[in-house]
């Protein structure tokens, strides 16, 4: 089993499309990849694809009896690099405001090693005060952000808040594993 292990935590947003590429290129890459998927990436994920491509069942659910320790304590200790693919700006106001109602939310709170997060919005919600406000904490924290690029969005405009496509994302986990 590799010594390289990330948690992939998926959030609501039409860019969680995305993810299941990433996923795929890290497991070819023989890195250890399990998924957390928040109950709004759901709409826009499959927990079977992510299942099937990372080779484990997806966690969706905070209470876990198969986890007697808390699900977001026993996958927390499972992993070096927490990655948020994609960070939603409602994930980022919980993280940046230390708000744990969820899985993800709870597992970012409890994991020590390094974290990485993928923004993805439209436009006007990154260009937001509060949003950069959320993501220079995040960053003060000690979190890397991987984007977010500039380009078409799914609302039919250009502008920053594009997330990062999954080929950069993986030259960037690429390279922290290689230190």
């Amino acid at each position: 089993m590799s010594d390289r292990k990330v948690i992939i935590g998926v959030t609501g947003g039409i860019a969680a499309y995305k993810t299941p590429a990433l996923v795929s290129q890290l497991v070819k890459a023989d890195v250890d990849v399990t998924v957390v998927m928040t109950a709004a990436s759901q709409h826009f994920a499959g927990a079977a694809t992510l299942t099937a491509l990372s080779g484990k069942p997806v966690h969706t659910q905070l209470f876990d009896e198969a986890m007697p320790l808390g699900a977001h304590i026993e996958l927390a200790r499972r992993a070096n690099l927490l990655c948020i693919v994609p960070a939603s700006a409602d994930f980022l106001a919980k993280a940046a405001l230390g708000l744990a109602d969820d899985l993800l939310s709870t597992l970012y709170l409890a994991f020590t090693g390094d974290v990485f997060m993928c923004p993805a919005m439209n436009k006007e919600m990154w260009a937001h005060p509060a949003v950069q406000r959320n993501v220079k904490t995040l960053v003060e924290d000690g979190v890397t952000m991987i984007g977010p690029d500039s380009g078409w969005q799914s609302c039919r405009v250009e502008g920053t808040g594009r997330m990062t496509e999954p080929d950069e994302m993986y030259a960037r986990l690429d390279e922290y594993f290689a230190r």
